[in-house]
């Protein structure tokens, strides 16, 4: 009986401090606070570069579509162009970012499944990727890309620098104003 009880005791140990370890592991913080906001969807602006023929002057919207435990798809549209879907998986305690480009018929874009993946655990409010060899064989000048999202109560951002190089960019999303569900993304069925 009192093995039992030992083992009952060592058990219960191990789960508290589980617990305890993954509510303070800033990966799962931030990975909590982002599917907080699935469903939802918000607009936004290009804070750099500051003109961008691309970008600037469009309307920026992000819509926290899909989640499930391990990943998250978030499209991103610039205007019109619905071609932009940032996909994170969670896994083994680090996060990976990935850009999911299509045509307007839904196929893929020759440039596509690009990203890096975290190399440790950041903070519960950033998370920084690192260019990953699939990116680095794919577009070798991207091969010191290094992309970042914040994420606060008030706005989402993601973030590109490329280092040794003038590339810089920044979208910053508005969280306190959640928008109507935007249509779906090219290649999306719903």
């Amino acid at each position: 009986m009192k093995i039992n009880i030992t083992l009952f005791v060592c058990a219960c140990m191990l789960i508290s401090t589980s617990i305890f370890a993954q509510k303070n592991n800033p990966t799962q913080q931030f990975w909590n606070q982002l599917q907080a906001l699935c469903g939802q969807a918000f607009e936004g602006s290009l804070a750099l570069p500051k003109e961008d023929a691309d970008f600037g002057g469009k309307v920026l919207t992000m819509h926290v579509r899909k989640c499930s435990d391990t990943q998250i798809k978030i499209p991103f549209f610039v205007g019109q162009d619905r071609s932009r879907t940032w996909i994170l998986t969670y896994k083994e305690g680090r996060i990976a970012l990935q850009h999911d480009h299509r045509h307007t018929d839904g196929t893929e874009d020759d440039v596509n499944f690009y990203g890096g993946i975290t190399t440790n655990p950041g903070q519960a409010s950033i998370q920084i990727f690192s260019a990953d060899a699939h990116t680095q064989k794919m577009i070798p000048a991207a091969s010191t890309n290094v992309w970042w999202i914040t994420l606060n109560k008030t706005a989402f951002t993601y973030n590109l620098r490329r280092l040794g190089t003038d590339r810089v960019f920044k979208v910053v999303m508005d969280l306190t104003k959640p928008i109507a569900t935007p249509a779906a993304p090219w290649g999306w069925e719903k």
